[in-house]
């Protein structure tokens, strides 16, 4: 920000200006340049490169289906605008402007890049033009066999108005010339592909000549769409997809039943209204205009392709090509010793876990003995994400069919999980768990385990407690801690949670633990304020955070006034990151990176230094909005003081390090690649905690 920004504001407070306040929106679009990257370095094995971009492709499209459409729906109803100033126009203009350049790159990746890339390899993704005769006739046959059987066409006139098109589906719209079997004119059709047609499809060796061959399946449709209309002429054929808002908006206070309501809307969830057009570049304008029109979209939401709209589901080559050679290498996660006998080993002390250098299993194992164990007498979770086939679902299941007393706190609201977790809510309540869905208007995001086992005359709690969630799959690519640990006020803190969430009770008081939306804000902008203090009065002061985003105002304003007494801030923020650093007289002091790697940067922690009695919590908790003020969140403190030096060293003074998977963000809102400088030598902080940790 330059000087006359800021006088600007002559009289009033600097601290409210506007041009301090990244818009997170397009914070949270930048971040994807940053996946891309990946897919760019040479240095990636080959797949991984591939596997990067579709990640970025991925992300755009939850981007447009909630960011976007939350903002259009804010425009609808002229909502105010946030601490950056810009109204929800402005900043759907500028989204226009970023996410065509990002397209733009994803494209020319694949298209100059990775393809031929993987065509050297012995990887071919081919071109429509490209086929052999042989191949093309294999991929005729199939049409007329697997695919053409299952499609409906339909022509476009007074009987046959534009139809529904599902969110994110693949579609054809076909040019027609002549006449059908009534004497009916062509005009436009519309060719839906059903969810059930494969959109990679695998050339068998013997008719290709390559192992690893594939055709995109909006390919195969282009290619023989014209059988679907016989005795007519195809003058042009143009995939196209639309993404609609997929944010699901519940007037909770309005509803009696979450679930049923939640059914409901899920039922619509594919039809809401449309935020982006993606085209075949070479479709004409007038066909670009009549999908606009019907779409309710203006010329800012629509994106031309070159290449295959749906361009995320080339991930499907990755699963199908076992090349190990153009993938990172396997690792081995630690198994933890005297996992056999968990209330054993939680008895013996605390004990963390990082994943997904530490394996999940003692987890699992965890809950799987509490549901096998006698002296267990009742079981508390809650569940956010889970996946399917899960094995801690088997777990409470059998817990409830073997007596214990299971209570369950099931987040309906988890985003694009809303359908699976109706589905395990349904079948835990069959096993007889007693399943509760959280607090009305907050979203129950904290991660939290407790066990009521008898030891003699007395009961004990054991407690795990994390910053990740109750699901095997993302624990083995997402960088999360666990705690393990039976001290008595933690574990009352954690009960008292429950009752609070499964029942009426009254504001509670925690000893150990901050509760968002009670106690979590207000500890985090105490703490900030007492480094400000230390700082003022000549007293060294220190504050790391780790997190996957940043946006709530009065920290970040806290952050601010602390750069502005001295405190040295340093801040790993994976994604979207609204605070401004390194502005002269504001943000100085304060550092910003983002680390992107092989594993998704996932846990939040806080550390601030006391004046050499270090406070450190991790959390579950973002420091956004949402997260600390209208969600149930926790913020858990690492009590033996050997555990503590072990997150610090590996989730943060490690990342800070970090010099190979980096980004600094800028004062003027772009992020530079950190590079190794002089002698410094190369640290990538995944790498060496596989090294460490994996062995």
């Amino acid at each position: 920000m330059n000087a006359a920004a800021l006088d600007s504001v002559a009289d009033s407070d600097p601290l409210r200006d506007n041009s301090l306040s990244f818009n997170r929106e397009l914070s949270q679009l930048d971040f994807n340049f940053r996946v891309l990257a990946q897919a760019q370095d040479p240095q990636m094995p080959l797949l991984e490169r591939l596997r990067y971009l579709c990640i970025s492709c991925t992300n755009l499209d939850e981007f447009f289906e909630i960011r976007a459409g939350t903002l259009r729906h804010a425009q609808d109803l002229g909502l105010v605008t946030g601490p950056d100033g810009l109204s929800p126009a402005t900043v759907l203009a500028r989204i226009h402007e970023r996410a065509a350049k990002l397209v733009a790159a994803q494209y020319e990746c694949w298209n100059h890049v990775l393809r031929p890339a993987l065509a050297e390899a012995g990887v071919r993704v081919m071109h429509r033009d490209g086929w052999s005769e042989q191949q093309t006739q294999w991929l005729r046959e199939y049409f007329r066999d697997e695919i053409m059987p299952v499609l409906s066409p339909l022509g476009l006139d007074p009987a046959h108005p534009f139809p529904k098109i599902l969110n994110k589906s693949l579609n054809i719209v076909v040019v027609l010339k002549g006449k059908d079997a009534f004497g009916r004119e062509g005009h436009l059709a519309i060719v839906r592909a059903p969810r059930s047609l494969p959109r990679i499809i695998q050339i068998p060796e013997e008719v290709s000549g390559g192992t690893h061959d594939f055709v995109f399946l909006s390919a195969v449709l282009s290619a023989f769409v014209d059988e679907l209309f016989p005795g007519m002429q195809v003058k042009g054929a143009y995939q196209f997809r639309v993404t609609r808002n997929s944010e699901l908006i519940l007037d909770e206070d309005e509803v009696e039943n979450l679930a049923l309501a939640l059914r409901d809307e899920l039922v619509g969830r594919g039809y809401l209204r449309a935020v982006r057009l993606e085209i075949a570049e070479q479709c004409p304008d007038e066909i670009v205009r009549t999908l606009l029109e019907n779409f309710d979209l203006t010329e800012n939401a629509v994106y031309r392709i070159n290449g295959p709209v749906n361009l995320n589901r080339v991930i499907q080559v990755y699963d199908l090509v076992q090349r190990p050679e153009l993938k990172f290498p396997p690792f081995q996660p630690r198994l933890l010793q005297g996992v056999e006998a968990m209330f054993d080993k939680m008895a013996e002390g605390d004990v963390l876990l990082h994943h997904p250098f530490d394996s999940f299993t003692p987890v699992l194992e965890l809950l799987k003995q509490a549901a096998e164990d006698p002296n267990v007498l009742a079981i508390k979770q809650t569940l956010y994400r889970t996946g399917k086939e899960s094995p801690i679902v088997d777990s409470l299941v059998q817990a409830a069919r073997n007596g214990k007393d299971v209570t369950v706190v099931v987040e309906l609201r988890a985003r694009f999980d809303e359908e699976a977790n109706l589905g395990l809510a349904d079948r835990l309540q069959d096993a007889g768990v007693q399943v509760v869905y959280g607090v009305v208007g907050y979203k129950t995001h904290a991660k939290m385990m407790l066990i009521v086992r008898r030891e003699g005359r007395k009961l004990r709690r054991y407690v795990h407690l994390g910053t990740g969630n109750y699901h095997s799959g993302t624990a083995r690519v997402y960088t999360d801690f666990g705690l393990f640990t039976a001290d008595p006020d933690i574990g009352n803190d954690v009960h008292l949670i429950f009752q609070q969430l499964s029942g009426l009770a009254p504001s509670i008081k925690l000893k150990r633990l901050l509760q968002s939306p009670f106690t979590l804000h207000a500890g985090v902008l105490k703490r900030i304020d007492r480094e400000t203090r230390h700082a003022k009065a000549g007293k060294p002061a220190r504050i790391i955070a780790k997190m996957n985003a940043l946006n709530e105002p009065q920290v970040v304003r806290a952050l601010y006034q602390a750069s502005q007494a001295g405190v040295q801030i340093d801040l790993i923020v994976r994604g979207a990151c609204t605070l401004r650093p390194g502005v002269p007289g504001i943000s100085e002091n304060i550092r910003v990176r983002s680390i992107v790697g092989r594993f998704l940067e996932h846990h939040r922690v806080y550390w601030f230094a006391n004046d050499g009695a270090p406070d450190l919590f991790c959390s579950s908790a973002d420091w956004l909005e949402r997260n600390l003020l209208r969600r149930i969140e926790t913020g858990f403190p690492i009590l033996s003081p050997e555990l503590a030096r072990r997150v610090y060293d590996e989730a943060l003074a490690n990342y800070l390090a970090d010099n190979l998977s980096a980004w600094e963000l800028q004062s003027d809102g772009e992020y530079a690649r950190v590079q190794p400088v002089g002698d410094d030598a190369p640290h990538s902080a995944q790498a060496c905690l596989l090294d460490k940790i994996c062995g």
